[in-house]
């Protein structure tokens, strides 16, 4: 643990998970919606929105089920935006707040959260999927959120970890968000001296080491490998500088942009919000967040 947790002394987990989403949707994450930049049917306002209901239903939940508290967040998402802002980000940190919720490092707990989720949590978790109505989810031949849910999550995301980095994690043990992405975060906090700027260098990194699943789902995995093509052309770029680096983070934000925001690297920035949580709840990541 570094720097001074005593910011969030007396603060709930809720609130951790709602400054986590705020954060992540306010740095300038090339093809995502920032505080710089909206899409057509989706605004940074809705992702606002969005943070303060799952923060508070995070809260409200606590003491109750992963799947039920995942579903609950899906319902008071709905109720202040129609888009779906962070059905990833819920699968995600509901399983991380759980973790917390035990005590101690969230690292240590996350297996163990894990390993009590049971057949309701599934149903619940699909329910919730269904309710949000993700984009590019399709058919497929096992575990279809269209058909009944599995009698175990895990199974169910195992079958998935392949095409979606989410579901990865569950089968895991969150090893990415752990060992990656928050590493990432203040790897790039370090290198820019701003956490804003540490967020976009982790996001880039992480669309650079895999391709981003949501992309995958919606443009085809050629697209996708694409894009980490040109993440990692991006990262490659710091070694001429600055101004290089910045350059080929606009190229890249300009090129996920096009094609109606279909490019979005949404499951990028699922991990990235994790990430943020983690770093918010071990005391790594302190305020003043924008110096």
């Amino acid at each position: 643990m570094s720097g001074d947790a005593s910011w969030k002394d007396g603060m709930s987990i809720g609130r951790l998970v709602e400054f986590a989403c705020l954060l992540e949707v306010t740095a300038s994450k090339p093809g995502n919606v920032h505080r710089g930049a909206d899409f057509e049917d989706v605004t940074f306002f809705d992702f606002a929105a969005s943070a303060v209901a799952m923060g508070q239903a995070v809260d409200d939940m606590r003491g109750s089920s992963y799947g039920d508290t995942v579903l609950e967040v899906a319902k008071r998402t709905k109720q202040v935006t129609t888009s779906n802002t962070n059905l990833g980000i819920n699968l995600l940190i509901g399983v991380l707040a759980k973790s917390c919720f035990l005590g101690g490092p969230c690292s240590e707990n996350v297996v163990s959260a894990l390993a009590d989720l049971n057949k309701h949590d599934s149903k619940t978790v699909f329910e919730a999927i269904r309710m949000m109505k993700p984009g590019g989810l399709g058919e497929v031949e096992d575990h279809d959120v269209n058909e009944a849910a599995p009698a175990c999550l895990v199974t169910a995301m195992d079958a998935a970890k392949d095409r979606d980095l989410i579901a990865a994690q569950f089968v895991n043990g969150f090893s990415d968000v752990f060992e990656k992405v928050l590493p990432w975060i203040l790897e790039g906090r370090d290198k820019f001296i701003d956490l804003m700027q540490g967020i976009v260098w982790a996001h880039v990194r992480l669309m650079a080491e895999y391709p981003d699943s949501l992309i995958a789902r919606k443009c085809g995995l050629p697209i996708a490998e694409q894009s980490q093509t040109m993440a990692r052309r991006t990262i490659d770029a710091l070694a001429n500088g600055p101004e290089a680096y910045f350059a080929q983070v606009s190229n890249l934000d300009f090129w996920l942009r096009s094609d109606g925001h279909r490019r979005n690297p949404g499951t990028s920035a699922d991990l990235i919000a994790a990430g943020l949580f983690v770093g918010l709840y071990n005391g790594d990541i302190t305020p003043p967040f924008v110096s």
